[in-house]
């Protein structure tokens, strides 16, 4: 079987194998890795520097024969000045070549295929590019064409395509037009009698070793370059250009599926929380669930799968209302009840009275014997965190910090303390279901919220935390939290009131004080925390299993490539 057919025969692996990114930006496709269709980029690259991907011709003139001509030129523009002769490097011995080659190709120095170009004084600083110009300007950055200039004085004029390589980035770029060097780390290379593009592709094969902002020049220098026969090259070129087309067909499709699917997810799950009654709730989820397992096929939509449970629970819609319940009002008749109490002990000082909360306010409506309230009337008290310096490697309190709070909860992993004396304790140590929110951080967190469920007076909360305390002989702490937590709170509560500076966003105590929050009867908020715990266990459960079988996929991506390559 062909190198060819292997591939186009696992195409389902290739387009399968996606794996999540830990570290993403906003939206489904973005926190994406296509990762089967880059192991297939990077499979036909290395195929093809092996000799692999396209068949031998016995009639190409020997790489050997290439290779001697190249050494004539070479001395010849070393002779003519275009350059300064560079050391040779001593041959590679055979035992230490990276892979077998075919019959007609030859291993030689990287440095003996090409010349280098100096743009000597005429590199172009960032500051002295404009948008528009004559004259384009590369460099080692991620763009092709970094900007412009009308100095005709700093121009490069290459003899044929030169490459255009990032001493600091690694960024490789195939350049076939006159241009302007871009400062520092611009290194350009003039490849001798090879085919500017397969010269390219295997400069774009070689495994650089990342330095960070380092130097890689001298890295990529000692690589070896595996020669074909000049009309191999082409074949080559043609194939790979072929086999690329193929894996931008891929992406795009595989793209447009996973986008699809994200809306289809979007819109079937949007008819549960928009459901007028009950009857038609369950016709919702009747729908949903004869395609459950072709519609939660990704972390993504189980992610918003877990946010429509969520929404469904503060809305009445997940467990079923009994009239025999104690309504809400008469929880939050006795939270002001205790707030006086602590008011009279001095414990608390006395707020001012939050507004009224208008109808126009209500975000959605609630079923009988459940209020909505401000939180600052559904706690007993909002208390900024400490602004104490904090250190590493001392005894004492450990500080929790913005990045502490994770989905929902506080993860007890501190590095920083403050001595125990400091003034601002005892006061402000957390007790257990304390929530934590945050007021300022960059816009798309700010606002986020954990439960504290560590022991009382062993923590503290840095100050650009809130803590929220309420009643606790209930379920009223995890019900707040769960309104936090949900896709409507963020939009409607939180989102209106982002203020911005200095690149981070703040959305202070006294507003957090006066969102609104949904507040089920007591017994009913026992029976949604139960519900929701199974429900939320149950999505874990499916996101485990997904991950399992992206790893078998990923795997199996790995294991092909692998396979071909050697």
């Amino acid at each position: 079987m062909s190198v060819e057919s292997v591939i186009t025969e696992n195409l389902d692996i290739w387009t399968s194998a996606i794996k999540t990114k830990s570290a993403s930006g906003r939206g489904s496709s973005n926190k994406l890795e296509l990762y089967g269709i880059k192991k297939l980029r990077e499979l036909i690259l290395q195929l093809a520097v092996r000799g692999k991907l396209v068949q031998q011709d016995s009639n190409d003139e020997p790489a050997e024969k290439l290779i001697e001509k190249i050494e004539i030129i070479k001395q010849k523009l070393i002779k003519d000045k275009v350059f300064k002769k560079i050391k040779a490097k001593q041959p590679a011995s055979e035992e230490n070549y990276p892979h077998k080659l075919p019959r007609s190709w030859k291993f030689m120095p990287l440095t003996e295929a090409y010349y280098p170009i100096s743009p000597g004084g005429k590199k172009l600083k960032k500051t002295e590019m404009s948008e528009e110009g004559l004259y384009p300007v590369v460099d080692q950055g991620q763009e092709f064409i970094s900007g412009y200039t009308n100095d005709e004085s700093v121009l490069i004029k290459i003899p044929n395509d030169v490459i255009v390589f990032g001493d600091h980035t690694r960024n490789i770029k195939l350049i076939n037009f006159d241009f302007v060097a871009g400062a520092d780390g611009t290194k350009i290379l003039c490849p001798i009698l090879i085919e500017p593009d397969f010269f390219y592709l295997s400069l774009c094969s070689f495994d650089l070793e990342s330095r960070g902002y380092g130097r890689h020049f001298k890295i990529l220098n000692e690589n070896l370059l595996a020669l074909p026969p000049l009309a191999e090259q082409s074949r080559i070129v043609t194939k790979v250009n072929e086999m690329m087309a193929l894996c931008d067909q891929l992406e795009s499709k595989t793209e447009s599926s996973i986008e699809a699917h994200k809306t289809l997810v979007e819109t079937l799950l949007a008819t549960l929380t928009n459901a007028k009654d009950a009857e038609e709730l369950n016709e919702s989820w009747q729908r949903i669930s004869e395609h459950f397992d072709t519609l939660f096929t990704t972390e993504d939509s189980i992610d918003q799968l877990k946010q429509t449970i969520l929404q469904l629970a503060v809305m009445g819609k997940l467990v079923k209302q009994d009239p025999n319940d104690e309504p809400a009002s008469a929880l939050l008749e006795r939270i002001a009840q205790e707030k006086e109490k602590l008011i009279k002990n001095k414990k608390i000082k006395k707020q001012k009275a939050l507004l009224p909360i208008s109808e126009d306010e209500k975000p959605f409506e609630l079923p009988v014997g459940w209020e909505w309230s401000r939180i600052g009337n559904a706690s007993l008290r909002t208390d900024y965190g400490l602004s104490d310096k904090s250190s590493e490697n001392i005894d004492g309190v450990p500080v929790l910090a913005m990045g502490q709070i994770q989905e929902g909860k506080v993860i007890l992993d501190v590095q920083k303390v403050v001595p125990s004396d400091v003034e601002s304790l005892p006061e402000l140590y957390l007790e257990s279901r304390d929530l934590l929110y945050n007021r300022t951080n960059s816009a798309e967190l700010v606002g986020k919220t954990g439960i504290y469920e560590g022991a009382d007076s062993a923590y503290t909360y840095a100050s650009y935390l809130i803590r929220i305390r309420t009643l606790k002989d209930n379920f009223l702490p995890e019900f707040l939290n769960l309104n936090m937590q949900t896709p409507i709170f963020r939009k409607t509560q939180i989102v209106p009131h982002l203020k911005q500076q200095c690149g981070q966003a703040n959305v202070n105590g006294t507003i957090m004080k006066s969102m609104l929050v949904a507040i089920a009867p007591e017994a009913e908020m026992k029976r949604v925390n139960y519900k929701l715990n199974q429900l939320l266990s149950l999505c874990d459960e499916l996101k485990l299993k997904l991950q399992a079988a992206k790893s078998t996929q990923a795997f199996l991506a790995d294991s092909i490539s692998l396979s071909l390559v050697n």
